[in-house]
């Protein structure tokens, strides 16, 4: 296996096979450079850019995508052969074919004999072929020339990277998905809450038809956090306990991560009765990442807050808890305190500026409704996001497994 660009260490018999492999196959993986199987061009190569004769000269590529595959022009324009293609700071991928040289930064892998497209990508990819720079990573052609990999027979390179593509497809897939839920999310908070001095949304639920209202959030609900003389010492943070101390790093994508949590004595839990968090609490941090808003949910003992974190408390009856949780995660907020946040490098929510945030809302009914829709389109999206989480896990641990 190479331990660095030309230098090539042998690695022991056992370790020339694969953990994992499809059936029917058990030879061993042979060792090679890049430049054994493959032609390797930078882009910006002008000289070579230049299609002299059928089938000789590769296709270059602008940018990395996943759209297609790179290969030669034959004089009909046709592609006849595959390539890869890595850039300067060693990320590998398929490239769309053009007729005109791609950017510098790129390199064109064309490969000289029937090697497996799919399979020499990640075979390239699972090594992270990254190379250490003391300024801009540039990968040079020597360097990806020496570069080793080990390479299998072509069939058994043929069902590896099929798989591969695959998989990579079904990651595609999810995180299309994801994204399209990503936008139909912004969409929603776009049109279904009115804009500007406007007192209607563009579209809201059959049977609602009343203007909308505004209030500041102080005429709405109570914020408390932890006082300055109650802080924690890190001693006091404790890995186990009855009682969760929940600290703004524990926000995750709108909910607390309570694997994540520390704990505190009961002493602690009792000080301070305002920022003790039971289910359906909204928190805001008010500290370093500004303005993230999580609603409680799960709880299996009482919590308590770290510093940096506001407890939210409803006072208002027709206000409903999870329409106002929505409206905090929505980008009016972090708007809103983005303009007024004090401090230098690290900013600071004061709650002087919180009190003053204007919230807009109709009438408790139809809040309920617009509360219930976006949190079960919260839900789909998580359920995407980690779809598409396991997928990555799983490319990452066939990678591992699949390669030598």
């Amino acid at each position: 296996m190479a331990t660095a660009f030309g230098r090539t260490k042998i690695m022991p018999e056992k370790k020339q096979k694969p953990q994992i492999r499809f059936k029917g196959f058990s030879d061993a993986w042979e060792q090679c450079r890049l430049c054994e199987i493959s032609e390797i061009i930078a882009g910006g190569d002008i000289d070579k850019a230049k299609i002299k004769d059928a089938g000789k000269y590769p296709v270059y590529a602008n940018a990395l995508t996943n759209d297609g595959i790179v290969g030669y022009y034959d004089n009909e324009f046709r592609i006849t052969a595959p390539a890869v293609t890595v850039t300067g700071r060693g990320d590998v991928g398929h490239a769309q074919a053009r007729s005109s040289n791609f950017t510098p930064v790129v390199r064109l892998l064309a490969l000289k004999t029937k090697q497996n497209c799919d399979f020499i990508e990640n075979a390239i990819n699972r090594k992270n072929v990254i190379i250490e720079s003391t300024g801009v990573p540039q990968l040079t052609v020597p360097q990806l020339e020496n570069f080793v990999i080990r390479i299998t027979s072509i069939a058994e390179q043929v069902k590896i990277g099929s798989f591969f593509r695959l998989l990579d497809s079904l990651i595609t897939l999810h995180q299309r998905k994801y994204e399209k839920l990503l936008t139909l999310k912004k969409s929603c908070l776009e049109k279904m809450f009115p804009k500007n001095e406007n007192k209607n949304p563009e579209i809201r639920f059959k049977g609602f038809a009343d203007a909308w209202k505004q209030q500041k959030l102080s005429n709405i609900a109570s914020m408390h956090a932890r006082i300055g003389w109650q802080n924690l010492r890190t001693s006091e943070f404790l890995d186990s306990g009855n009682y969760y101390l929940i600290t703004g790093t524990d926000f995750i994508d709108g909910k607390i991560d309570l694997k994540t949590c520390h704990f505190v004595e009961k002493e602690r839990y009792d000080q301070d009765k305002n920022i003790q968090i039971k289910n359906g609490s909204i928190l805001i941090t008010k500290d370093g990442t500004l303005g993230k808003v999580a609603y409680v949910e799960g709880l299996d003992k009482p919590a308590t807050l770290n510093a940096g974190v506001f407890n939210v408390v409803i006072i208002d009856k027709n206000m409903e808890n999870k329409y106002l949780f929505q409206y905090l995660k929505a980008p009016f907020l972090m708007d809103y305190v983005g303009k007024r946040a004090t401090g230098g490098t690290i900013k600071h929510l004061n709650q002087n500026i919180l009190v003053d945030f204007p919230v807009i809302h109709p009438s408790y009914e139809e809040q309920t409704k617009i509360g219930v829709f976006f949190s079960k389109l919260d839900d789909l999206i998580a359920l995407h996001q980690r779809k598409l989480k396991m997928l990555q896990n799983i490319k990452k641990s066939c990678l591992e497994k699949m390669f030598v």
